[in-house]
């Protein structure tokens, strides 16, 4: 006979969960508490009881209830009732043993902010309503100040003085033991193109997807806004260190254009193949325009692909005829081949034109080894044009 396997859940949290259930409880009136516990499926009391300790009427109900019980009663209460607290213990217990990021990620995503600011587009105390009920949540020095909020903390340590940096802000609203959901409205909150620049928010998004993919999750683009990409945290199909290399060395070229490209085929390229596959051919014809328009050289708008390769490998040197070692000339000569067939594939089985009832169909790993091989090639053209601006100086002494 097959057992039925069950989640086992910490203790700490199911009382968690429980104090906060009756806790959101006892802010209603004596009058109301009754009925609402009934709309919530718990035992029926009278209202001589409830007058007597509403958060004793609430806990005697609850006490019976077990951790897979409780996590529905409050997303039932939830709906009616505004609780960050409730909804943080309710999330945690119902986030154990799902696949969760590490303490030691979100402490390495916190250090982020050493260097990078958390908004450069928004006010910072607007970026924190936004991202957190700061009115709602409970100040740090409670035990001096019980009415007090975070809210008035922020106000007090950095609009008017400058005491908290922003890891400090971070840490403070509890960005290290929030529940996983918290956590990642954080980090779509401070990607967000209402956060940042073009110019800060791709390279951003590719520091904190080199951390958050150790544990299988990465930024994704779901949509635009007004152009600009917005980001979703979801499960990371591929978060290979070549993806993270790439998507370093496309940033600090590009970060608003051709990064996003890059990471826009990396989102498609097990989802959706055929989009996959056109975008990256457009990456690398990105990089090579920019790279000849950087060179002081021009192409046509009817050059194709490998036309503009041919253009750029003559910049570069790359021309199989430049180089007298054999090794070097296969190579290269592979390199061309690579970049004409990444335009024959897009043309064959991208979604750039009409399939048309015989027309085949990619798979995800088609996708896969286009991306992957535009990506080699893009981050190759840009380590090589960097190289030659640098020999340069030298040249010309």
């Amino acid at each position: 006979m097959q057992r039925t396997s069950s989640v086992s859940y910490p203790a700490a949290l199911v009382r968690a969960l429980r104090t906060e259930l009756a806790s959101a409880i006892s802010d209603y009136s004596a009058n109301e508490v009754p009925n609402l516990c009934s709309r919530l499926g718990l035992l029926p009391g009278d209202r001589e009881e409830s007058f007597k300790s509403k958060f004793k009427y609430a806990e005697r109900r609850l006490l019976d209830k077990s951790a897979a019980e409780l996590i529905p009663v409050a997303a039932r209460l939830l709906e009616e009732a505004d609780s960050y607290s409730l909804s943080e213990a309710r999330s945690k217990l119902d986030e154990h043993g799902k696949p969760m990021v590490s303490e030691l990620t979100r402490k390495r995503v916190v250090a982020i902010f050493n260097s990078k600011v958390l908004t450069t587009d928004d006010d910072h105390m607007a970026f924190l309503r936004r991202t957190w009920p700061l009115d709602k949540m409970p100040s740090i020095f409670a035990d001096r100040y019980p009415d007090r909020t975070l809210e008035e903390d922020l106000v007090q340590a950095t609009v008017r003085n400058s005491d908290w940096d922003d890891r400090d802000i971070l840490e403070y609203v509890g960005l290290l033991t929030c529940s996983q959901r918290q956590f990642f409205r954080f980090l779509q909150e401070v990607t967000s193109p209402l956060a940042q620049s073009p110019e800060t928010q791709a390279d951003l998004v590719a520091a904190i997807n080199d951390h958050i993919r150790h544990d299988g999750f990465r930024l994704t683009i779901i949509r635009r806004m007004s152009g600009s990409p917005v980001y979703e945290v979801k499960a990371a199909a591929l978060g290979s260190p070549a993806d993270a290399a790439i998507s370093q060395a496309l940033a600090a070229y590009d970060a608003d254009t051709i990064h996003a490209r890059w990471t826009e085929a990396l989102d498609r390229r097990d989802t959706n193949p055929e989009g996959a596959i056109t975008i990256a051919r457009t990456l690398l014809e990105d990089v090579c325009k920019w790279i000849i328009i950087e060179a002081d050289d021009e192409y046509d708008e009817k050059d194709d692909l490998p036309q503009l390769y041919k253009r750029l490998a003559k910049i570069l040197k790359l021309a199989p005829d430049d180089h007298t070692e054999i090794v070097f000339k296969q190579i290269l000569g592979s390199c061309q081949s690579v970049v004409e067939a990444l335009g024959s594939l897009r043309n064959k089985i991208s979604d750039a034109h009409s399939r048309g009832p015989r027309r085949v169909r990619p798979a995800p790993r088609h996708a896969q080894l286009a991306v992957n091989l535009s990506g080699a090639m893009a981050t190759f053209l840009i380590d090589t044009w960097n190289a030659r601006k640098a020999e340069q100086p030298a040249a010309a002494d």
